[in-house]
């Protein structure tokens, strides 16, 4: 249930013309009911209206017929039957209301009369005159209406409009002639009109949703081929296209998309011709230098080894030309390591490494220029072996680059370093109390040749590239380096890899808690 919902999610987010067609088909139903609910009621209103104006003329003008029929039978020499003469008044209203009748009558006595005949036509219940409406004709001794439902001996009942007015019968008593109207014709008119707008309504919603549908897959489907195309140039197939058919609006972005594509393509192409240019020129120059540089560090041994017998200026230039061939070798090495790295053509040699030996190692190797640096290792380190599938070298690498970083800019404060693991991953991590970092320098401390301070000379002879070879020996592995920091508290760096090679989506559940100091 929840895949199933989602995955609808998905296609309603995704999907611009299933939206548009749905938007627009929800907005007709709105509109085509509202109008439908207007119309509807317009008509029932006009027809019962003209129902009321009918029927009360109607019952009017019966009444007065009745009345005169009933005072003309007390003209005679004998006084009237009462039996007779209701019976004659329902009969004459019975034919004054034709075949089919429009209306039914009832001729009630007065509830203060009893003994008195009742008649009605058409088989009509006395349940049809509501209480409510005889009390309204005897206290008012006129005419009065309400609509209300007319029952007949049948069971059967229907809407109705009910007229019920007094009649005075001479020697009888006084009665109450009550007028019923179906409104059998109006409802059929009303069901008529009814079916009539929810077909029409179904028939618009139909045609709008055709409509709508055509007319946005016009623009979806340029767009959803623009979609695909873009996908397809990112993913480096810059050869592809849109198809360009007419000259409409969407004509004319197919036209322009495909014109930007061409000048991405141009504009990829000569940027990858001039990157390719560089990494030539820098592992070509790198090369070149070495059989020179081989000479010089020769030359420079021997003068080195000499500086015994010269004068301390010159001794002092020996030194200094020593170190800053050493120096110009580790700039070259490294210019080469970056330069397999930017051909895509560096690669492992994987063996099983212990991390806790390795790190042992370097904080050994590294101790005396701790020491040197008034700095010292605070290591948080397991007793046990740790064991992951990596290049020693590059891994060894990347520890003593992050190492002479903190050293470097510990400022005489301890250097934490602490190794964390679990079954698919370890994280080693390296953490000064010195300078540290601000929130602008976080993106940028990889990079090439980039220092916090360009003011501050290097004590350890670093050449830049250090930070910037760890990270691209890190993701050789599958793994990254998280870096974290404040100024005046510190720097922590944190080295994560996989314990098994190829395993580049792994989500470690132990990792070294990278917090600002």
């Amino acid at each position: 249930m929840e895949q199933s919902t989602e995955l609808r999610g998905t296609v309603w987010q995704r999907n611009l013309q299933l939206r548009l067609v749905t938007i627009t088909v929800a907005i007709s139903i709105v509109v085509i009911s509202l109008v439908g609910f207007i119309l509807l009621s317009r008509v029932t209103t006009g027809l019962l209206r003209a129902k009321e104006t009918s029927s009360l003329s109607e019952a009017s003008a019966a009444r007065q017929e009745v009345q005169r029929l009933v005072t003309a039978s007390d003209t005679g020499l004998a006084a009237p039957n009462a039996t007779r003469l209701v019976d004659s008044v329902i009969t004459a209203l019975a034919v004054r209301a034709g075949s089919p009748g429009l209306y039914d009558a009832l001729l009630l006595s007065n509830q203060a009369t009893s003994g008195t005949p009742e008649r009605g036509t058409q088989y009509v219940t006395v349940a049809s005159i509501p209480q409510s409406l005889r009390d309204a004709v005897n206290a008012h001794n006129q005419q009065a209406w309400m609509y209300s439902p007319i029952h007949y001996e049948d069971g059967t009942t229907t809407s109705g409009i009910i007229v019920g007015a007094p009649v005075i019968f001479p020697g009888v008593g006084d009665y109450e002639l009550y007028m019923l109207f179906p409104l059998k014709n109006e409802q059929n008119t009303i069901d008529l009109v009814r079916r009539g707008v929810l077909g029409t309504g179904i028939a618009l919603l139909l045609g709008l949703g055709v409509l709508a549908w055509f007319v946005t897959s016009r623009v979806a489907d340029p767009v959803r081929e623009a979609a695909r195309v873009a996908e397809q140039l990112a993913a480096g197939d810059l050869d592809r296209r849109m198809s360009v058919r007419g000259k409409d609006d969407m004509a004319r972005l197919a036209g322009s998309f495909n014109e930007m594509a061409e000048s991405l393509q141009s504009q990829i192409t000569r940027l990858e011709t001039l990157s390719h240019i560089q990494q030539k020129f820098v592992s070509d120059v790198s090369h070149e230098l070495r059989t020179p540089l081989t000479t010089v560090r020769m030359a420079s041994e021997m003068i080195y080894d000499a500086r015994r017998d010269f004068d301390p200026d010159t001794a002092r230039s020996a030194e200094l030309l020593r170190r800053q061939v050493d120096r110009f070798d580790s700039l070259l090495t490294e210019l080469l390591e970056m330069s397999r790295f930017d051909a895509g053509v560096a690669d492992l040699d994987p063996t099983t490494v212990d991390v806790v030996a390795l790190v042992q190692g370097v904080t050994e190797q590294y101790g005396d220029v701790a020491a040197s640096h008034s700095t010292r290792f605070n290591l948080d380190i397991p007793s046990m072996y740790v064991m992951v599938e990596g290049d020693s070298r590059r891994l060894s690498r990347i520890v003593r680059n992050l190492v002479t970083n903190a050293i470097e800019y510990s400022e005489s404060k301890p250097i934490d370093i602490t190794i964390n693991a679990n079954d698919e991953a370890v994280s080693i991590g390296v953490r000064d109390h010195g300078q540290g970092l601000n929130s602008e320098d976080l993106e940028l401390v990889f990079g090439r040749f980039w220092r916090a301070d360009p003011a501050r000379q290097r004590t350890l002879g670093g050449t830049g590239l250090g930070l910037a070879i760890s990270v691209e020996d890190a993701h050789l592995h599958g793994g990254f380096i998280h870096v974290a920091g404040e100024p005046g508290i510190g720097a922590h760096f944190v080295l994560t890899v996989p314990r098994r090679l190829g395993s580049i989506d792994f989500e470690p559940a132990i990792v070294a808690e990278v917090t600002h100091a």
